[in-house]
């Protein structure tokens, strides 16, 4: 995939593409599981949204130290030469939201009610297949889109300047 528009090329875009999926999965994720644990309120979400900068740090540190390595090693493992991008991209969003929704079920219960507790735990089989499917269909519909086509915008106006310099 050396050379698609719709990815980062570099590490300056790639922390770009990783700041525009998480801001945008931090700002539905979140509220939509609290939403669904609590109710949706007005005075719930304004709660939810005084633990968003640390959900987003938190999320931002797993997918560059835990799900980042993880997916990197496991993504050569069931795709092939052949597979195409949309393919290697659902594979990646799939494993990349298993990774953080198992770590965000956990961590994300203890960051929202501020204490550590078993009860995520104890509760995990309940919680995480909801997470998952929420954290699934916004990476795949909304975050990632958006993402690659800020690449795209990105890359065709460093393709126009490249041109109309060697013009």
């Amino acid at each position: 995939m050396h050379g698609e528009t719709r990815l980062p090329r570099n590490t300056k875009e790639g922390l770009l593409f990783l700041l525009i999926v998480s801001i945008i999965s931090v700002n539905t994720i979140a509220p939509l599981i609290v939403g669904l644990e609590l109710g949706f309120s007005k005075e719930i979400y304004l709660d939810t949204l005084k633990i968003l900068p640390f959900m987003w740090v938190i999320v931002v540190l797993l997918v560059r130290l835990v799900a980042g390595p993880i997916v990197r090693k496991v993504l050569p493992k069931f795709t092939g030469q052949t597979d195409g991008f949309n393919a290697r991209v659902l594979l990646n969003i799939i494993l990349n939201v298993t990774v953080l929704s198992i770590s965000m079920s956990v961590i994300g219960t203890w960051v929202g009610t501020g204490h550590v507790s078993l009860e995520p735990v104890r509760n995990f089989l309940h919680i995480w297949p909801r997470n998952f499917g929420i954290a699934f269909w916004i990476e795949l519909l909304v975050a990632q889109p958006i993402a690659r086509l800020a690449m795209k915008s990105l890359h065709a106006r460093q393709d126009r300047k490249a041109q109309s310099v060697n013009a």
